[in-house]
Formats: C-alpha cells, sequence, structure tokens
C-alpha cells in the first residue's frame, strides 16, 4: 500500500493520509486508540492525520484518504451520508470495533422492530413521549435530530469493508499490531484469540 498524495523526506516511505471517524457508538475505539501512548509519537511519524473527532477539528471529510478507521454502527442519516463518503474518498476502511463490526450495542434497537411503527417510531415514541416531563413531542425542525434508519446496521452492511478490527473496544495492542503493517505497505495478519476476540 501507497500514499499517492503525501510527500515524506528523500529516501523515507510516503506518509499516510490517515483518518478515523465515529458514528453511532460510545468513543470507547477512540479512546482506546489514545491509549496507544508514546507510540502515538512514531504513528505521527508516519501518517498525517486529515479527519478525526480526537486529532483534529476538520469538517468535511477529505478526498484522498489511504487509511479510515471507522467506529460505531450506521444508525441516523448523518451516519449513512459520513459512511457512502468516507468510502467513496479512502483508499482502505477499517471497521473499527464490535459496533462497526456487528452493530453490537446501538444495535439492540432493531429488538424493537416487533413494536408497532418498528425500530426506528417506537425509540422515538420512548424517548420523546413517553418519558418526556413536560412539552412530549417529536422534534419536528429539520436538521435537529438525524433522522434515524429503520435499523441499525454494522458498517459492512452499507459500505465494502477492507479490514475488521473487533473489540469492546479493541484494546490499544491490537489496534498498534493491526496499524502497524500497514505504514509498511503490508497487510495486518487478522488471526487468533489476540487479533479477533469479539467484546
Amino acid at each position: 500500500m501507497t500514499s499517492s498524495t503525501s510527500s515524506s523526506p528523500a529516501g523515507s516511505p510516503p506518509r499516510l493520509r490517515f483518518a478515523t471517524v465515529w458514528l453511532a457508538g460510545c468513543s470507547g475505539c477512540h479512546m482506546s486508540f489514545l491509549d496507544l501512548d508514546e507510540w502515538l509519537f512514531e504513528l505521527a511519524k508516519h501518517v498525517d492525520v486529515v479527519f478525526s473527532p480526537v486529532a483534529s477539528d476538520v469538517k468535511e471529510f477529505p478526498e484522498g484518504v489511504d487509511v479510515c478507521l471507522v467506529e460505531g454502527a450506521v444508525a441516523n442519516a448523518d451516519n449513512l451520508e459520513l459512511a457512502l463518503q468516507l468510502r467513496e474518498r479512502s483508499r482502505l476502511v477499517v471497521s473499527f470495533g464490535d459496533c462497526a463490526v456487528t452493530a453490537n450495542v446501538p444495535g439492540l434497537r432493531n429488538l424493537w422492530a416487533h413494536v408497532d411503527g418498528g425500530s426506528r417510531q417506537s425509540v422515538l415514541d420512548r424517548g420523546y413521549l413517553e418519558l418526556a416531563d413536560t412539552g412530549a413531542q417529536h422534534p419536528h425542525a429539520p436538521g435537529i435530530v438525524p433522522e434515524l434508519l429503520e435499523r441499525v446496521l454494522p458498517l459492512h452492511e452499507v459500505i465494502p469493508v477492507d479490514l475488521y478490527l473487533p473489540g469492546c473496544p479493541p484494546p490499544a495492542e491490537r489496534i498498534r499490531d493491526a496499524i502497524e503493517p500497514l505504514l509498511r505497505g503490508e497487510t495486518p495478519a487478522m488471526e487468533g484469540t489476540a487479533m479477533l476476540k469479539f467484546g
């Protein structure tokens, strides 16, 4: 794997354009990423972080991303739009953590599908009508709350995924073991309990 856009000093491998994304999840995977501690300084020698909720203030997902770690399930219209955009603009997409891989905890909403109105309507009714102390009403002005999808989906049901990195969250060592080969242009060996354990 080689980067097509980032430049590096002569004789060194090109810097990867690196992104992380947070969809419907708790941010635990990003917190585990930050647990890489001092190794983040080593990573910084090899990548340009071009989009991340914890490492940049960029609002628009950029073009020409080499590696994108995607945390969280696809639960609403905003998640869906960003997932489609990042796939179009990224060479390698990593399903980062159990919510992205299986829908996990956000996917529990899918258990409400049998209730009148389905998963989406049942959750909105419960949150905005049944549990309201005062002023019970659905959000109605455009843009206040992204429209929920009828089902919460794992990332691979929405876009093609190149690599799966399970865990809730994946431990920092597993994240490092997955990223280090990518820096060398290699595919990580995703095998064995150390790399594939859920939860």
